[in-house]
């Protein structure tokens, strides 16, 4: 058995299987056998002692009256007992009374009576117990019987031999049968890994007959051939991309050794290139100190400017605060003229300073769409033609210009409102500004602004655009900044333009700014689109909506007037920017705000965030409508709180979705 359980899987699973019934077997067998033979030694010693205790009480009278034939005669009755041997009855005195002997039993009973006792011997049991009869002894009776224990375990081992024999033969057939459903699954799979082994086909699998542990197990093998599989084409095709890279690195060397050969060369290049690189070097030095010194002189100027508009606050203030000086109402009306002066000079220079810093610092927001420089310029006309007529400047304007560029119209009306007031500004009296657009080359809009002043020289053109140089005009008639053409060229520049300038000393100068030309707006909309629209009515035939359009470009406030003029459900209200938005839409309580994000003064977000904080419009949508098409806009556009995000140009379609979706939400909103 131990030479077994060394032995193979299978030899080492019957043998466990073997040892376990056996085992088990010892311990019935021998738990029941013990437990019959217990039962049996107390069962017959019980029942030959109340033997013969009867015996004694039906002896007792024979022994009382000395009868020993009446005594033979009850001993006589035990030859039913074939199992007792002998008895004997014992007077008071110990002596025999009466015997009884079964046939052939030979051996001699005791001359005397003993004690009380139950002696086993062998194959014997023998008690002695005494007849008492009224506190007195009358007598001993000895029981003699066969006592069968031993030959009960000989019988029950040889039922043990015969029942354990039996047991292990059905346990081997048992084994057997079990093996062939546990092992063969073992079986396959290690037939399987010896085949993998020997031929290097990872491809092979076990073939799964049950769902049990063993299924698992066979599932886990294949899965393990599959990963092993995987990992070997992995590093076959490693190994062959290494050799791949060994051939490369081997023509890289050669290429390498080739190079240095070329690195001398080189070298000797790139000593010249550093060479130059270091004079270059040097010049830059020199361009950095000739920046900070232009800064220190900008600051110095700024200071200078800053200084002189407060001088005069500061002055005529202490004057009209003097005790020593008492002025006359005409002269604090004259002091109180010369503070609002130089408050508003003050005023100007430092909201130039902010813009001047705005776009340096990058923090310019600028909303490019297309803008009609014909409404542009008409603006800017009723704007500074009263400018012009206080100093008898005429003004002279296109009578048409039905051009469109792609700027920012806030920025753009602020260049030209600029160029248009230094032209007036810095002109002669009675002389003359004219203003011309017209297409400048392959998608270029020029716009110009002339004026019959002084002229500019070579020296003050190269001294054009920079901060607080005023060009020798510090000491003249006419307040200024020097900042203002500064701010007007960044504007340009980062709306996609570029301004110029041509002058003639004693004659006049001509400022013009080119930007990028744009399609005009859509003046209609596709007989599609209506058709969309006007089955959009049909589904609200009784509903009345308002929807405010915040918007500071007149083109974009048209094309939406004229895509929702089909909707007669629909009420529009406008806005030209965001603080009137808001005022608007706490007024009027509209269903649903459009709202352009780049706008004068408040821009649409701020806009959005103050309406979304007040109780009475927080429930109204906001759809944002502006040309700022940047991802990163639109998530954060969507992130503070608008409904929609609407790009231009618009998208007629998308529009009208946004504005059916954003009036449905405020109607479940008011449902509820």
């Amino acid at each position: 058995m131990i030479r077994a359980l060394q032995g193979s899987l299978q030899r080492k699973l019957l043998a466990m299987m073997l040892l376990t019934t056996l085992a088990a077997l010892v311990v019935a067998l021998g738990a029941m056998i013990t437990y019959d033979l217990r039962a049996y030694h107390r069962g017959w010693v019980d029942d030959m002692t109340a033997q013969a205790q009867l015996l004694g009480r039906t002896t007792a009278p024979a022994l009382s009256i000395d009868d020993k034939r009446a005594a033979s005669d009850n001993l006589g009755t035990l030859r039913f007992q074939p199992k007792v041997r002998a008895a004997a009855i014992y007077g008071p005195d110990g002596s025999l009374f009466a015997t009884y002997a079964a046939l052939g039993e030979k051996a001699p009973l005791p001359p005397r009576a003993q004690a009380d006792q139950v002696d086993i011997s062998k194959a014997s049991l023998v008690i002695f117990t005494r007849i008492v009869e009224d506190d007195k002894v009358l007598g001993t009776v000895y029981l003699k019987a066969d006592y069968e224990l031993f030959d009960r375990v000989v019988s029950y081992a040889g039922i043990a031999v015969g029942v354990s024999a039996l047991s292990m033969l059905v346990a081997f057939l048992v084994s057997m049968w079990l093996q062939k459903i546990v092992m063969s699954p073992i079986l396959d799979m290690g037939k399987t890994a010896r085949e993998v082994v020997a031929q290097r086909d990872y491809s092979r699998r076990v073939k799964k007959t049950n769902d049990d542990e063993l299924g698992e197990l066979v599932d886990s093998f294949n899965n393990m051939l599959i990963e092993i599989e995987r990992r070997t084409l992995a590093l076959e095709t490693s190994n062959r991309e290494k050799v791949r890279e060994v051939d490369e690195r081997r023509n890289a060397q050669h290429e390498i050794m080739r190079l240095n050969e070329e690195l001398e060369q080189r070298v000797q290049e790139r000593t010249r290139q550093l060479e130059a690189s270091n004079q270059e070097l040097n010049l830059a030095t020199q361009a950095a100190e000739s920046a900070n010194q232009a800064k220190s002189e900008f600051l110095s100027s700024m200071s200078h400017e800053l200084r002189t508009p407060l001088n005069a606050i500061i002055g005529f203030g202490q004057l009209l605060t003097s005790d020593v000086m008492s002025p006359t109402a005409e002269q604090k009306k004259t002091f109180t003229e010369h503070i609002l002066r130089a408050g508003r000079h003050l005023l100007e220079l430092i909201n130039e300073i902010l813009n001047l810093a705005q776009i340096e610092s990058g923090h310019l927001s600028l909303s490019l769409e297309p803008v009609s420089l014909q409404e542009v310029l008409q603006d800017c006309q009723t704007m500074v033609e009263p400018l012009g007529d206080q100093r008898g400047v005429r003004t002279l304007f296109p009578a048409s210009c039905d051009l469109t560029v792609m700027a920012d119209r806030t920025r753009l009306k602020q260049v030209l409102l600029n160029l248009l007031s230094n032209a007036i500004k810095y002109n002669r009296d009675m002389g003359a500004v004219v203003v011309d657009c017209s297409a400048h080359g392959e998608r270029r809009i020029r716009v110009a602004v002339q004026d019959t002043g002084m002229g500019l020289t070579e020296d003050q053109l190269k001294l054009l655009f920079q901060p607080f140089n005023r060009l020798g005009q510090e000491a003249g008639a006419q307040e200024g900044t020097g900042i203002g053409l500064v701010v007007t060229k960044h504007l340009v520049e980062s709306m996609g333009g570029e301004i110029g300038v041509t002058s003639t000393v004693g004659m006049g100068s001509m400022f013009w700014i080119e930007l990028n030309a744009s399609e005009p707006m859509p003046t209609f909309v596709h007989d599609e689109v209506t058709t969309a629209m006007a089955s959009k009515i049909e589904h609200h035939p009784h509903n009345c909506y308002t929807v405010l359009y915040v918007e500071d470009n007149p083109e974009s406030l048209k094309l939406v007037e004229q895509i929702l003029s089909t909707r007669p459900d629909i009420r529009l209200l406008s806005a030209p920017d965001g603080r009137m938005g808001v005022e608007l839409a706490r007024a009027h309580l509209p269903d649903l705000i459009l709202m352009d994000n780049n706008l004068p003064g408040l821009d649409g977000a701020s806009a959005q965030a103050i309406l979304r904080k007040d109780p009475k419009t927080e429930h109204i949508p906001v759809i944002a409508l502006t040309a700022n098409a940047m991802p990163r806009a639109i998530n954060q556009g969507l992130a503070s709180g608008f409904f929609r995000y609407i790009t231009k140009p618009i998208n007629v379609k998308d529009l009208l979705e946004a504005i059916d979706a954003g009036l449905e939400s405020a109607t479940d909103k008011a449902e509820h």
